[in-house]
C-alpha cells in the first residue's frame, strides 16, 4: 500500500462522470483527498460519502479536492451522486488498476468468507502529488471529520 512520502500514480486511466478516460494527471497541482470505497449505495459507502459531503465546503475552503474512487460504473456513480446530493467527483476504476496501484485492492474477509475487493482507504496528496497522510483501513462513520481535523491541525 502506498504511504506517506510516496508519489501518487498520475497516468493510470480511469473513467470520469461522462465515461471518458481520464487520470489523476487531470488534478496535477491540486491537494487531493482520494478515498477508495467498495460500492455505491451500500450502507458503509453511503455513510462515508455523506460524511465527506458534510465537510466538503470546509475542505474546499482549505484548498483540498475530494475524489471518490470505486469500480462501479459511471451510471452507478451518477445515480449515487444525485440520490445523496454529492458535490465531489466520483471516478470509475472498473479494472481496479488505480486501486491496485495504491494498494487499495486486495484480499478481504467478511463473515468468514475471503474475496478480492476494494479496501476502504484514503490518501491525502499535496500539490506535488506526494502522499502526506494515508488511512489504510478506514471506518466509514466520521471519516470525513477525521480527515478535516487532521488537515486543520496541519494548517
Amino acid at each position: 500500500m502506498l504511504t506517506v512520502g510516496d508519489k501518487i500514480p498520475l497516468n493510470i486511466p480511469v473513467l470520469d462522470a461522462y465515461g471518458d478516460s481520464t487520470s489523476l494527471q487531470a488534478y496535477a497541482g491540486q491537494k487531493l483527498i482520494l478515498y477508495f470505497y467498495p460500492k455505491d449505495n451500500t450502507p458503509g459507502c453511503t455513510t462515508e460519502a455523506i460524511n465527506f459531503e458534510s465537510v466538503r465546503t470546509e475542505l474546499t475552503d482549505l484548498g483540498w479536492t475530494v475524489v471518490g474512487i470505486s469500480a462501479d460504473s459511471c451510471k452507478s456513480h451518477e445515480g449515487f451522486k444525485i440520490k445523496y446530493n454529492l458535490g465531489f467527483t466520483l471516478l470509475s476504476d472498473p479494472e481496479n488498476a488505480l486501486s491496485t496501484a495504491f494498494g487499495a485492492y486486495g484480499e478481504k474477509k467478511n463473515y468468514g468468507k475471503t474475496y478480492m475487493g476494494i479496501i476502504r482507504s484514503t490518501f491525502l496528496a499535496d500539490e506535488t502529488g506526494t502522499i502526506v497522510k494515508a488511512y489504510p483501513k478506514v471506518k466509514a462513520d466520521g471519516h470525513g471529520e477525521e480527515v478535516l481535523k487532521w488537515i486543520q491541525e496541519k494548517t
